[in-house]
């Protein structure tokens, strides 16, 4: 089986998490949605900081679904300084079939959405800016840039399309 890894990354409220869920939902059974807020929060309750053992897990589970699911959604701030190694390795193990999209959404437009969010009362504008980080692209030549302007139907059609479905 060929597996396609989608790389989802951008500021926390920039809409990662309902693309890839809306994502899964589309792709169907046995796509595996791999989440650095679920393992790195809920799963270890580590901080984000460098040397995590978020890091490696979000590796061997995105590894886990390589030959053995269709598509592997891994999403996330996942900011360079600590990912990207990680997410290097990671494009380089699916090789031709890594898709990479950084939410590039202006800060004011990611709290407005933070506000429509269920997560709205844990946390608000102050952690939000001390988590920003201004156009933290991961470089590779294939990395998307998602806007303001693109709607998430748009987003996931962007998606699948570059998928070829």
């Amino acid at each position: 089986m060929i597996s396609k890894l989608i790389i989802l990354r951008g500021n926390s409220g920039s809409g990662k998490t309902t693309t890839a869920s809306k994502l899964q939902k589309v792709l169907g059974e046995n796509t595996l949605l791999v989440s650095q807020d679920m393992i790195r929060r809920d799963m270890l309750k580590v901080p984000d900081r460098e040397g995590n053992l978020s890091i490696e897990l979000i590796k061997q589970i995105a590894e886990y679904g390589l030959g053995k699911c269709p598509f592997v959604i891994v999403e996330g701030i996942l900011i360079n300084k600590r990912y990207k190694n990680m997410l290097l390795e990671l494009i380089n193990i699916f090789e031709q079939n890594a898709y990479v999209y950084y939410f590039d959404i202006p800060f004011d437009e990611t709290l407005i959405r933070h506000s429509n969010r269920a997560k709205v009362n844990e946390f608000g504008e102050k952690e939000m800016r001390s988590w920003w980080n201004e156009k933290d692209y991961l470089g590779v030549s294939n990395e998307r840039i998602i806007t303001k302007n693109s709607t998430l139907e748009e987003v996931v059609d962007l998606i699948l399309e570059d998928l070829g479905k």
